[in-house]
């Protein structure tokens, strides 16, 4: 699946001699990973109100993929997404809140990556925000430049970016607008991996691939009781309440099963998981040393 997949997306080194050709957006599904990649590689991947929508729809679609457990956003040319885009700002003589990429009513209920190349930078940062987890090469450059054009955010950045860097990061960033290297927004928890230029794909496909090792159900369940206590909860006694609530059926289903697998099979030793054959295990992971 990961070479598959790598093969179906692959890139020339020069990013120099990337066009505008298709659509603004492409999907590419396989193997339970459903793959966004933003196609306007001459303007930095910024998104326009066109793109917005075709972006907003690929994200229904992804949603209502039962066959597909995780997504991954992309860019193509060697950027992320460098924001909307401010030559329709510019044209546009009735300016209103519609001049966003719509991501204040983004909640996706299943895990998804934004893989930065280049350029994060204003609402294309808000777009990486908006995923689960976070991976950048050495190169990347991510801010909110937009302070740079008296232009406020309005795709979910002053709310999201506080739970994910602490309140005083995200009034630095925000009020600042200043450039965050790839290794500064490593220390401060805005990306969760940082690889070698050219290398970001595929460890996103890798993140992927071992989200979909665990049981869904489980998973999904713990993601959704994170974002309840993050964005929701009032207080920690709500938060933990509907953790409880929102397992305990999750719970109920599997403990005995789970539990049985590792008593009898080894899953859960050594890296094994419910995907694992017992074969595999017993030859791999070896469940006969003890923990």
């Amino acid at each position: 699946m990961f070479s598959s997949l790598l093969r179906r997306v692959i890139r020339p080194l020069n990013r120099s001699i990337w066009t505008d050709q298709g659509e603004p957006i492409n999907v590419i599904k396989e193997d339970g990973i459903f793959m966004i990649e933003l196609n306007r590689p001459s303007k930095r991947n910024c998104i326009n109100t066109p793109m917005a929508e075709k972006l907003i729809q690929a994200m229904d679609d992804f949603e209502n993929d039962e066959q597909s457990k995780v997504g991954i956003i992309y860019g193509r040319g060697g950027n992320f997404c460098a924001g909307f885009d401010l030559n329709e700002l510019a044209q546009d003589s009735s300016l209103n809140s519609r001049q966003r990429i719509g991501l204040d009513k983004w909640m996706i209920a299943k895990p998804i990556i934004a893989a930065i190349e280049g350029y994060a930078v204003a609402g294309g940062l808000e777009l990486a925000l908006a995923c689960d987890f976070r991976a950048c090469e050495e190169d990347s450059v991510l801010g909110f430049f937009n302070r740079r054009f008296g232009i406020p955010l309005l795709d979910g950045g002053t709310v999201r970016l506080s739970k994910i860097v602490g309140f005083s990061r995200a009034l630095d960033l925000i009020l600042n607008g200043r450039k965050v290297s790839a290794s500064e927004a490593l220390s401060m928890g805005l990306v969760n991996d940082v690889c070698a230029v050219g290398s970001v794909l595929g460890k996103a496909i890798s993140m992927a691939s071992c989200l979909q090792k665990f049981d869904q159900k489980a998973l999904l369940a713990d993601r959704k009781s994170v974002y309840m206590a993050a964005f929701q909860a009032e207080n920690i006694e709500e938060g933990l309440e509907y953790e409880l609530c929102n397992g305990s059926p999750v719970m109920a289903e599997n403990a005995r099963k789970g539990a049985k697998l590792f008593v009898e099979d080894g899953i859960g030793r050594h890296g094994a998981t419910a995907i694992h054959s017992r074969d595999t295990i017993m030859g791999q992971f070896k469940p006969e040393i003890n923990l």
